[in-house]
């Protein structure tokens, strides 16, 4: 792993995150012509329980919209550039177990036929490997990690 490597996984999780945005905005632009529709139907308590039924799942797309929103934020704010010889958010460290970029929990992604998992420094294993250092050992749920490289 390298810097170079760094920059690849950084945009992949970025561009990852902006399509997960464009989904729920699309889903929730499909839903708003939905609701529309609905409105200038027949009233009746059919109608009206469609209605409620397609306005409450509006409100569930934008609430899950509006925390990938922060996620997002929150991963712009990462240098993906800065190096450290311990691991705190923006970090790529690969241990005995795998390689992990502590940013924002999101789906395993593949760069350079290397797996990468995002995770939180919030997470279980996030919050073990902050501040560890190359040759650091950690264990979480039964399973030893050794911290083998930090980038």
């Amino acid at each position: 792993m390298n810097a170079e490597f760094k920059q690849k996984v950084y945009k992949q999780l970025l561009i990852s995150l902006n399509e997960k945005i464009d989904s729920f905005q699309f889903a929730l632009d499909e839903l708003s012509i939905s609701v529309l529709n609905e409105t200038k139907s027949t009233a009746g308590d059919k109608h009206e329980t469609a209605l409620a039924m397609l306005q409450t799942e509006q409100s569930q797309i934008a609430e899950h919209l509006y925390e990938v929103i922060d996620h997002r934020t929150f991963f712009l704010q990462v240098n993906p550039e800065e190096v450290s010889e311990t691991v705190r958010v923006g970090s790529l460290v690969r241990t005995s177990k795998g390689c992990f970029f502590i940013s924002v929990a999101l789906p395993k992604i593949v760069v350079d036929q290397i797996a990468v998992i995002a995770i939180s420094p919030k997470s279980p294993l996030g919050e073990k490997l902050l501040g560890c250092k190359v040759g650091d050992k950690i264990e979480i749920n039964s399973i030893q990690h050794v911290v083998e490289e930090i980038v």
